[in-house]
């Protein structure tokens, strides 16, 4: 029987592998108060420092399953959390299911400064040995897990892109531009252009149509323009559709809105119109689409940075982390 550290998993500790980041707010752990106030006689002893937790000793019972080995599971987790080097782990348990090929993974998790509340998580490991299940999220699973991911997006993410040609360091965005979220991701999208000058920053249109009925055409829109104008007549073009995005809620306000900032990219709307209206407008963002389920994003805005999803709208400090941590991983340049 495999002793839990703490109760809940370590949900929070773990939010999800792709995007690791954001839960940990809730772990924050305030030292009890006393069960009675302290006299002024008597001022309270000071609470104890936080320390880091003392994990229980791995039983060998619990490693029942021959595959994935603890080195590669060990791998996949400082691969996945190494850019935060105040987080620490251990592999306690690695069992065999009931279905031929699927193991179970037991980690503690917890926190080098003793801050965030220590607990323990699981999630299975798939037969194909590169890809798990945590919670209701398949995710990369491997030694390298995102390089499958990174090599399709290097083969296929061909949207319009700002800086380096070189695809070493790509960092693809998927957005939906009536996406309240990816409007409020593009100051980081602005402050990683300026920060990461050897970087690729590609745009993928994402629409979520059923949420956001312009959604479409403004992607097709948007196709059109970077035919006409290429990237640089694109990026004004979003910048103006993102900033207007309040007058895409009406039939009449999305056509004044996309008419504007094609206006604004310096092209004819006219002309931009009739292109977005042809099937090969509306082919290529429905490649885009797929793109994006191909790698299993499914929600806007993500970000992948050499294959490895973040939101785009991450505290910006800590995207940069991601990327630095995974641009030594993969040993470019930034």
């Amino acid at each position: 029987m495999i002793r839990l550290f703490a109760k809940n998993a370590g949900a929070a500790a773990l939010a999800l592998f792709a995007m690791p980041i954001f839960q940990a707010a809730a772990q924050q752990q305030v030292p009890p108060a006393p069960a009675d106030a302290p006299s002024a006689q008597a001022p309270a002893a000071p609470a104890p420092a936080p320390q880091a937790p003392a994990f229980p000793k791995p039983d060998p019972a619990n490693f029942t399953a021959t595959s994935p080995t603890q080195e590669t599971v060990n791998s996949f987790l400082s691969a996945s959390w190494g850019y935060d080097d105040t987080r620490i782990w251990q592999v306690a348990a690695i069992l065999k299911t009931p279905v031929e090929g699927v193991s179970k993974v037991v980690v503690y998790v917890g926190d080098k400064t003793g801050k965030e509340k220590a607990g323990s998580m699981g999630f299975y490991v798939l037969p194909d040995g590169k890809h798990i299940i945590a919670g209701d999220t398949l995710i990369p699973f491997g030694s390298n897990p995102y390089a499958e991911y990174r090599a399709e997006l290097q083969q296929h993410a061909d949207g319009p892109y700002r800086g380096s040609a070189s695809k070493d360091l790509e960092l693809v965005e998927f957005a939906d531009f009536q996406c309240p979220h990816c409007k409020d991701a593009q100051a980081n999208m602005e402050k990683l252009l300026a920060d990461y000058p050897k970087a690729r920053i590609v745009f993928q249109n994402y629409p979520i149509i059923r949420l956001h009925p312009a959604a479409m055409a403004a992607a097709t829109y948007g196709v059109c323009v970077a035919k006409e104008g290429g990237s640089s007549a694109f990026f004004t073009y979003a910048g103006a559709v993102f900033d207007g995005q309040d007058g895409l809620t009406s039939v009449d306000g999305a056509t004044l809105t996309l008419n504007s900032a094609v206006t604004k990219a310096g092209l004819d709307p006219v002309k931009i119109k009739t292109c977005a209206g042809a099937p090969e407008a509306s082919k290529s963002v429905e490649d885009s689409v797929k793109l994006a389920q191909d790698l299993n994003v499914n929600q806007t805005p993500t970000l992948v940075i050499n294959g490895r999803q973040v939101p785009a709208n991450a505290p910006y400090e800590t995207i940069k982390q991601i990327i630095d941590y995974q641009a030594k991983l993969d040993g470019v340049g930034k």
